[in-house]
């Protein structure tokens, strides 16, 4: 009869999610039950967050397998530490508390796919001599509240597109899109608006898509699994009509959080409105959109922080034996090509641009744009000083490497010099230098001369005749 009749772990809740996020402590209990007085060498339980993947792929006759793993952190604590001798413990049940900080900074959320996860588990292990380890488990939900540009998230979104009919129909369609915001959290409902101008010849059909899009990266290769989670369809809109449409998209909520800050797996979700047209491509708009964890939803944003430290921090004092994430978000700006969450749009940044006094501040935008910025928002940086050129490019350049390079110096602060530091010319009455400032002089040379020395000094002669031609160039018959 086995001498453990129990060996369970278990966590308590710090919300009504059940959720953990960056910073949080994690307190629970393990309990050891025991039919017979045991010896036991050594009781730990680990708190422990990994993210791995795994895929295989063929090519002709072989198989080729990719796969990748990433730990975010690993704490251990003892509740019967190791020693020379054994621990013996009496028959019934034990109980031992533990307590975890999770360490700060940015972590994606969990999440389990077709060919990866993200799991944030609790694992308690039980060493005796001459036994098999007993060991129990308990996996955690964690969420990441580390979003960045958050306020921005809740801004309304436009699109409209336009399609001249091809060789089946003529004339052409126009239709814009508003979607009431970005960031949603899970069980939340997204508003649609469109306006459909229809001057074609052809009937067509308003339809609403919810998509996901799970990116895999391992061994330089990637793996795409895109879902259609959910799709409505409106009435259809006949030639030469106008309408405007209305639908309401609820997501589910069991859905997964949208996943940016991980390096090995993405999770990211797309609005897509488009026109359904018989012998026809398709016009389309594409809208992204954020799904956020519980208790960042907009009306939550005036009484709390972005993520779990004040606006323009990354991550927080760290006691993990971990180093930062490669890029943290909002350390860096976002490539002009690109928008938040990696969509076309326009730029945003993290952090607040620094404010001068006497310069109009200047925000960041397509070209022929001109746009004005709430006060609440942040803007691209308006920086009148010289730049001291990065040693490592522009940051819209890529790089395929995995080096770190630490930042460059910060840009130096140009001071003009007083007044006083500048040396008037010197005036019409002062002919002599004064000696503090005359040039030294200069060296004498020895040179020789290539040509043949006159002794008569030409330019000192006065207004006389000139001298005769035989002076110059005396007879040569005469020296004989």
């Amino acid at each position: 009869m086995p001498s453990v009749e129990s060996f369970t772990v278990a966590y308590d809740a710090v919300n009504e999610f059940v959720t953990f996020s960056e910073g949080d402590t994690i307190t629970g209990t393990v309990t050891l039950a025991l039919s017979k007085e045991s010896s036991v060498q050594s009781l730990f339980v680990k708190a422990k967050g990994d993210a791995n993947v795994r895929w295989s792929q063929k090519s002709g006759d072989r198989t080729h397998t990719y796969s990748a793993h990433t730990r975010y952190f690993k704490l251990k604590e003892f509740l019967i530490p190791e020693s020379a001798g054994e621990t013996v413990l009496p028959q019934g049940t034990h109980v031992y508390r533990f307590s975890f900080q999770i360490p700060p900074g940015s972590m994606p959320s969990s999440f389990r796919g077709t060919h990866g996860k993200i799991v944030y588990k609790l694992e308690a292990k039980l060493i005796r001599s001459w036994r098999m380890n007993s060991t129990a488990e308990k996996e955690i939900k964690f969420v990441s509240k580390c979003v960045p540009n958050l306020h921005s998230l809740m801004s309304p979104q436009v699109g409209s597109t336009n399609k001249e009919m091809g060789f089946f129909s003529k004339g052409h369609v126009h239709m814009d899109v508003t979607v009431d915001r970005m960031g949603y959290a899970a069980g939340e409902t997204i508003v649609v608006l469109a306006k459909v101008d229809n001057s074609s010849s052809s009937d067509m059909t308003p339809k609403f898509s919810l998509i996901q899009e799970v990116v895999y990266r391992a061994n330089g290769r990637t793996k795409h699994e895109n879902t259609v989670c959910c799709k409505v369809a409106d009435n259809c809109i006949k030639p030469k009509t106008q309408k405007e449409l209305r639908c309401e998209i609820k997501i589910p909520s069991d859905y997964m959080l949208t996943i940016q800050n991980c390096d090995i797996i993405s999770v990211e979700y797309c609005l897509k409105v488009y026109l359904d047209i018989s012998f026809a491509f398709d016009p389309e708009v594409l809208c992204p959109v954020v799904i956020l964890p519980p208790g960042l939803a907009p009306g939550c944003l005036s009484n709390m922080n972005v993520g779990p430290y004040p606006t323009g921090a990354i991550g927080g004092p760290s006691n993990s034996d971990f180093p930062p994430p490669a890029m943290p978000m909002g350390l860096q700006p976002m490539s002009p090509h690109s928008g938040s969450y990696g969509y076309p749009g326009v730029q945003s940044y993290s952090a607040p641009p620094p404010i001068f006094p006497n310069n109009p501040a200047v925000y960041g935008g397509p070209a022929g744009v001109q746009s004005s910025q709430p006060t609440h928002m942040f803007g691209g940086y308006n920086n009148p000083v010289p730049q001291v050129p990065s040693p490592y490019g522009t940051p819209y350049s890529s790089s395929s490497s995995s080096v770190l390079h630490p930042p460059p110096p910060p840009p130096q602060q140009f001071y003009p010099p007083p007044p006083q530091q500048f040396h008037q010319p010197p005036s019409a009455l002062e002919s002599q230098p004064s000696p503090s400032i005359q040039s030294p002089v200069p060296p004498a040379y020895n040179m020789v001369l290539s040509a043949p020395v006159m002794n008569v000094d030409f330019l000192s002669q006065t207004d006389g005749a000139p001298p005769s031609y035989s002076l110059l160039f005396p007879d040569k018959s005469d020296a004989k």
